[in-house]
């Protein structure tokens, strides 16, 4: 990955006379001395490939710096880190250290974290506009005060004071939409472990086992694959399970007859692949399984196709939506006009999220879905899932049994190209989709 190009990016994007703070992030307290397993900021993966707590990077314009003894021509990229101690690292692992840091990063300079306070006055007293995240806005409030309130002391010296605090969010995450060559390839590689995981799921899958134990060969497979960690909360959910969206229990076992709904993917280089998919428990699905799962299916590759530079981002979930709705009333679920249930968002009772998301280092990505309170097009190097489900819970009075206790999602990562789109999903490794294909696999290939 180029970091030092998209740091001299981003610095192009900045107004002249301008410093960008981003902060690391650190590390957490699980309970009592034990910490969660540390995961750096996205942003700050993003412009430096460094994963080190307590670390901040400082872009800064050349303007900022005329005047002082750090003055080079071009802009500058400052790392404030971790120094290095041998007593800490023996308990908890090695440090890249400030003196390697600039030659290992391709950095400016590079200081202690515990410098910070002493050095960021100095290059604030140059600047005029300061960018940091506003959602790291606690984070950064009180030291920025404090940084402010000592440059007031010397504003009877002639020292000038930064005139406006910015939210870096809506230059970097416009960044960070728009993917290079080597973060699709990332990603690519992200899919490909996702798949493995998925298929290692299918194979452990039986009647009598637990959803936990499809969760481990999930995330056994991702581990062995390369992946250091799963990109979000593995989703394992059984039977009436997978009517509940953002399941993660994962405690109940497998019964015979039920389908399950597996939301899982893999981080690979810090980018996320996120796949879902449903299938019978047994291997076979049942007549009524059967029927909403290639409902779920037609309307997500109405959606895929929807995928094209230049079409409105709206246009993918009009898709799938409209797709489901006329399959409801197909079969009886919903009752009346279509262009009415339509515009009632009928369906929203039984597909209640949106079709899709972002997909990068986030598993839910940054950047606008909206511009100036519009839809936005699909441009090329942009990333999205494609996600459409049907959530049927039991007890629901007005519709038929046979279809209750039935949740489906089927998702897919797809790329933005110039000419169409690409299906991250759908590489060397590649999911059984169709009912036939799934019910095929599940008899040859299960554990």
């Amino acid at each position: 990955m180029n970091f030092a190009q998209r740091r001299q990016d981003l610095l192009e994007k900045l107004p002249a006379g301008s410093v960008a703070l981003i902060h690391s992030g650190e590390e957490q307290i699980r309970n009592r001395d034990v910490e969660y397993p540390f995961r750096a900021d996205s942003d700050f993966i993003y412009l430096t490939g460094f994963t080190e707590p307590d670390s901040v990077l400082v872009l800064i314009r050349a303007e900022v710096l005329a005047d002082t003894d750090y003055a080079k021509p071009n802009h500058q990229a400052w790392l404030f880190c971790r120094p290095k101690d041998p007593e800490q690292e023996t308990w908890q692992g090695k440090r890249l250290g400030v003196e390697a840091a600039p030659t290992h990063l391709e950095l400016d300079q590079a200081w202690s974290i515990d410098d910070l306070d002493d050095i960021a006055p100095q290059f604030l007293t140059h600047a005029d506009q300061v960018y940091f995240s506003f959602g790291q806005l606690a984070d950064w409030s009180g030291r920025m005060a404090d940084w402010l309130s000592e440059l007031k002391t010397q504003v009877r010296k002639g020292v000038p004071l930064p005139t406006s605090l910015n939210d870096l969010d809506s230059i970097l995450h416009e960044q960070r939409l728009f993917k290079s060559a080597q973060e699709i390839e990332a990603m690519r590689e992200a899919a490909q472990i996702s798949i493995a995981g998925h298929l290692a799921g299918m194979q452990a899958t039986r009647p009598g086992a637990y959803e936990y134990q499809i969760q481990s060969a999930i995330e056994h497979a991702f581990r062995l694959g390369g992946s250091p960690r799963v990109a979000f909360n593995t989703i394992a959910a059984a039977g009436e399970n997978a009517c509940i969206l953002h399941y993660t229990e994962n405690q109940t076992q497998l019964q015979d007859g039920d389908l399950i709904l597996l939301d899982a993917g893999a981080e690979w280089q810090g980018y996320a692949g996120d796949i879902s998919h449903t299938y019978p428990v047994n291997g076979r699905f049942s007549d009524a399984q059967k029927q909403l799962y290639n409902l779920v299916l037609e309307a997500q590759k109405a959606a895929i196709k929807a995928v094209q530079p230049g079409r409105l981002y709206h246009l993918m979930h009009q898709a799938s939506a409209e797709v489901i709705t006329v399959g409801l009333i197909e079969l009886g679920i919903l009752q009346g006009e279509l262009d009415d249930l339509l515009e009632k968002e009928a369906f929203k009772r039984f597909f209640m999220h949106g079709t899709g998301h972002w997909l990068g280092l986030d598993v839910h990505d940054v950047g606008r879905y909206k511009i100036k309170g519009e839809w936005r097009c699909f441009e090329p190097g942009m990333v999205v899932t494609v996600e459409p489900g049907l959530y049927i819970p039991k007890g629901l009075e007005d519709v038929d049994v046979r279809w209750q206790g039935i949740g489906i999602r089927i998702e897919d990562d797809v790329l933005v190209t110039e000419t169409g789109h690409e299906i991250l999903t759908q590489g060397a490794l590649k999911l059984p989709r169709t009912v036939e294909e799934i019910e095929q696999w599940m008899q040859t290939n299960r554990i």
